[in-house]
């Protein structure tokens, strides 16, 4: 392993978490090429039925050669494969490849990127973590079965933290619990910014079953629909003993949707893939319950509600980013 392999999966894994969540039920994953110690493509896989992040990167790196080439105009993932089978012209054989996760060796909704890169024979591809889907591992193998050097565990444990809600909704239901808040810990009222609503109301479009308290419910009249990014409605799920509400609330109103009122958690399981909305009365609930947290935090302090509570819980940061001013923080609860 080369001390600047640490470097460039470090931005394949970064880039990879801008589009957690958004990618389900794939996993996310991040892909850079680098060319002569030049970086030609930083990419990720964006969305399930997209073309994966191997493909982004090849097809950014190649345009760095031919910037009016037809590749730019295809968009579908076989077509761009084939694209490149037929035109690489050795490019890409003087290239290294870090990936976040091994490459699929299976043919689903996209063709196999391990078969591709078989063909185009890169100087070597670097992985972070090995498939842990048998159905589209082996991509490993295939590569090597053509002589290309592959070095596997770079950045394993980052690695990891980037595919854990992939391992999850793999095996379990799926549930993650998403709280805004100040830098004050302020949680009620309006906290985060328009574009955070935008990525809040984009990843309710990729979830089965919205999760949220009955207090919240009375109290701010909630729609909990995807209107900013037109999506689709996710059924929603009201944690709440008293099962009396008003039907004038928005949330009930919404075309092709179920929704629940209960206090048994066990209706859960009925879903895949979960967020939960709320604070920390809903987090001492579920705090045995959440797979990790997504917490957006606002650059500002503001008077308020704020954490005040009797809750103890260590968290572990899977990661931190940025959506404009405010940061997106991952964590994952530590037991001790």
């Amino acid at each position: 392993m080369k001390i600047d392999d640490n470097f460039y999966m470090k931005l394949a894994i970064d880039e990879a978490w801008k589009y957690q969540l958004l990618t389900y039920p794939n996993p996310a994953v991040g892909c850079v090429i680098v060319k002569d110690g030049r970086i030609l493509a930083i990419e990720a896989h964006k969305e399930a039925g997209m073309p994966h992040a191997e493909i982004n990167a090849l097809k950014t790196a190649f345009l760095t050669k031919e910037s009016n080439s037809l590749l730019k105009i295809k968009n579908d993932s076989t077509e761009i494969h084939r694209f490149l089978m037929e035109n690489h012209d050795g490019f890409f054989e003087d290239c290294e490849i870090f990936v976040t996760l091994e490459p699929c060796n299976h043919i689903g909704k996209t063709p196999s990127c391990a078969k591709l890169l078989s063909i185009l024979k890169p100087k070597r591809v670097i992985v972070s973590v090995e498939d842990p889907n048998k159905q589209a591992s082996g991509g490993i193998e295939t590569l090597k079965n053509v002589n290309i050097e592959v070095i596997i565990g770079v950045l394993k444990k980052e690695g990891e933290n980037l595919i854990l809600p992939f391992k999850t909704w793999q095996n379990k239901t799926c549930i993650f619990f998403k709280m805004a808040q100040t830098l004050n810990g302020m949680i009620d009222g309006q906290i985060s910014t328009h574009r955070a609503k935008l990525y809040v109301h984009t990843i309710r479009d990729k979830i089965d079953l919205l999760m949220v308290g009955g207090n919240t419910v009375r109290i701010d009249k909630p729609t909990l629909d995807t209107r900013y990014v037109f999506g689709k409605d996710p059924d929603v799920f009201i944690y709440s003993k008293n099962k009396v509400f008003s039907q004038n609330i928005p949330l009930f109103n919404i075309a092709n949707r179920k929704v629940i009122v209960s206090d048994d958690l066990f209706k859960l399981l009925d879903y895949k893939f979960i967020m939960v909305e709320g604070v920390y009365n809903l987090l001492n609930i579920l705090k045995d319950k959440i797979d990790f947290i997504v917490l957006i935090v606002n650059p500002k302090i503001r008077s308020g509600i704020n954490a005040i509570n009797d809750i103890n819980l260590d968290f572990e940061i899977l990661h931190e980013n940025y959506l404009g001013d405010e940061k997106i923080v991952f964590l994952k609860r530590k037991y001790i």
